[in-house]
Order: structure tokens, then sequence, then C-alpha cells
């Protein structure tokens, strides 16, 4: 979708469908990073795990949100981005055939990292109550078993902006418990809520310290999406596995976009925000729009779905009348999850479009579905 809505190369298109992000970096990442260009300490392989800096402020971020003191030298490394954090993570637990508990909706580059280290994703479905998504405990007590490995959580969650609640932590803590598994934590998105509520983290539950390992990035809340820079926070023991995994498959990561990153977590202000009140006003600009249509509300992120087989269409089929007829770009949810349930949805991302453009997005979709 991406691709043809670069290739019609039009102005008029929405480009509801990728997560780019029309909202600026921290002035100070900026500046940061374009100094960096002239550091020769900016330009080498060293240090592997990571700049000390970036290290000192990543496991200071993650110590403030959970209240555990990490050690930024044993227990926080530097990746490649956060995707590339989870993978080498999962490389470091997982055995061929070992389950990974997952959301359904999940991001499908988050199912197929668990597949490229040899799990098997073990699906938990997300049901819609009151409009917004709520996790099925319920499926959760069932997906228990000796054969699960990590439960791989994220809130909120993307694409279906789900911020888990106090009960559903919980219920995740002790499916976690009950396995004797990791809680692997993508917390790319952890700041952005729209609920007025505090961030919760799986750390800082009775006893989850030990077994929770949490992966941030500087791509969502820092609006940092080209500098693919992120961190793994955790127990020193299983830090050093994926520091020799991350070793083996990265080497280093950029030097230039570390400093930038850097500045970044330990700006004055960093916008995360003034970012996520223009994203919330985005956000319920399109459910307003979409008022009477089968429209889940996320409460974070920079993505809602609309199921529209509920509306008589697959979702591949509302994509291409959207982009045909009415001039926007969103993605159907193929492989997110099972087709009957991730598969029933297409995706808008409200972070790459202001308010003022999609003015008249109401019209659009009627002239392009009819309803």
């Amino acid at each position: 979708m991406g691709n043809a809505a670069d290739a019609l190369n039009s102005a008029e298109m929405l480009r509801l469908e990728n997560l780019d992000t029309d909202i600026a970096p921290p002035k100070a990442a900026i500046e940061a990073t374009r100094a960096a260009v002239t550091r020769d300490d900016a330009n080498s392989y060293l240090p592997f795990l990571g700049l000390h800096e970036l290290r000192r402020a990543a496991a200071a971020r993650v110590s403030a949100t959970t209240g555990v003191t990490y050690d930024p030298e044993a227990e926080c490394i530097i990746s490649s981005g956060g995707l590339s954090g989870v993978l080498n993570t999962l490389l470091a637990l997982i055995e061929p055939g070992d389950e990974v508990i997952i959301t359904d909706p999940a991001y499908a580059g988050l199912l197929n990292r668990i597949r490229l280290s040899g799990g098997i994703p073990k699906l938990v479905p997300l049901v819609v109550q009151d409009g917004r998504w709520r996790l099925d405990l319920d499926a959760l007590k069932q997906a228990v078993s000796p054969k699960v490995r990590a439960i791989l959580t994220m809130s909120p969650s993307m694409p279906s902006g789900i911020v888990h609640t106090h009960e559903e932590w919980q219920a995740i803590c002790e499916a976690a418990e009950a396995t004797d598994a990791w809680i692997v934590h993508d917390a790319a998105m952890e700041r952005i809520l729209f609920t007025d509520a505090p961030v919760l983290h799986p750390a800082s539950f009775s006893g989850m310290a030990d077994r929770v390992i949490t992966i941030g990035a500087a791509s969502k809340e820092y609006r940092m999406i080209g500098w693919r820079v992120g961190w793994i926070v955790g127990p020193r023991e299983i830090m050093k596995d994926i520091a020799l995994v991350s070793l083996t498959n990265v080497v280093c990561q950029g030097g230039i976009a570390m400093m930038g990153a850097a500045a970044a977590l330990t700006a004055e202000d960093d916008g995360v925000a003034a970012a996520t009140a223009e994203w919330k006003a985005r956000r319920d600009h399109i459910l307003s729009s979409m008022d009477g249509l089968p429209v889940v509300s996320p409460d974070g992120g920079w993505s809602l779905l609309i199921d529209t087989v509920a509306l008589g269409m697959a979702p591949g089929e509302a994509s291409q009348h959207l982009f045909d007829h009415g001039a926007i770009a969103a993605t159907p949810m193929t492989g997110w999850g099972e087709d009957a349930q991730a598969g029933r949805y297409l995706r808008f991302v409200y972070a790459n479009e202001p308010v003022s453009r999609m003015s008249d997005l109401r019209d659009r979709i009627r002239r392009a579905w009819s309803v």
C-alpha cells in the first residue's frame, strides 16, 4: 500500500497506511546528531554494546518507569532499533518449538520475529468491550502450557492501540509465573497514552523484575524513525546472552544516531506530551468521522482498526475502494493474527496526517464505501 501511494505521488492522498510521523524529533536530538557527524568517536565500532552515555540514559528511563534500579553497564545494551532488540532477545531466549504468547491482533513484525527465532506464536485474542479493546483473560489462562517460554507484550499495542489495565497486567504476570516464562515487553509507545492514567509496566509488579526484559526505541515517542536506535534492559544474567546475540547479529549500532538518541532521552523537553496531545486530537477526529461505523477506539499509540467484514467487505477490498475512490491509503491486517480475528480489520494510522488534511475524511469514506 505504501508503494502504491508513493507511485501515485498525489498530494490529495491521505497517507494513513504507514507509521511515519510529521511531528519533528526533539531539537536537542537533531543538534546532537549534526554535531556527531564530525566526531571521530561516533565513527567507530566501539563500544560494541552501545554508547555509554546512551546506556546510562536508557537504563535511567526504564528505572524511572518501573521503580527497579538497573545497572547501565551490566543490564542495558543498545540495539539498532526496537525490533532488532526484540529479535536479538528472542534469539537468546527461544529454542525451536518453544511457544511465545502474543495478542491477536499483533504487529506482523513481532509475529515474524517469533518465527525467525524458532518460536511458535500462541495467539490470545483481544475482544471489543464498550467500543474498546480488552484482553481475553480466559483465553490467556488457556494459553499457558509448559511449552511457553515467553510472553511478548506491547502497551499501547500496534495496531490495536490497546492499553493494558492493571487487571490485565496482573493476569499476564501470573501467566508468566505459572509457566516460568519471560515477559518481553516492547515499550516503544508506553507514554503515548490517551487515558490520563500513569504508565503501567510489568517489571513494577511484585516479584516480576527478574523475569521482565524491556525493549525501548527512539522511533515512536521521540519521533526518530530514521535513527534506528533502541535499547534492551533486563536482568544481568540474561543480558549476557542477549549481548552475545547482538554482537553476532548486528556487531554494533550507528554511532552518529546513538548520540542523537542520548540527547533525546536526556532533553529537558522531549516533546512527548505535546506530540501525544496532537495524536489524540487526530484520533478523536477519525473517530468522529467514523461515527456509526464498527471502529474500535484505541487508548494510545498511533493507529486504530475498523471491522470492514461487519460492513460486508473484506479488508483488502475495503482498502482498494478507499484508495481508488477516496484517495485514502490504509492497510488490511492480513497476517497480523488469525484470519477470523485480525483478518477482519483495516488499519488507519493517524501519526502522519494533521486534522486539517483529514477534514473531509467522512465524505471520502462515504464515497468509497457508500456508507
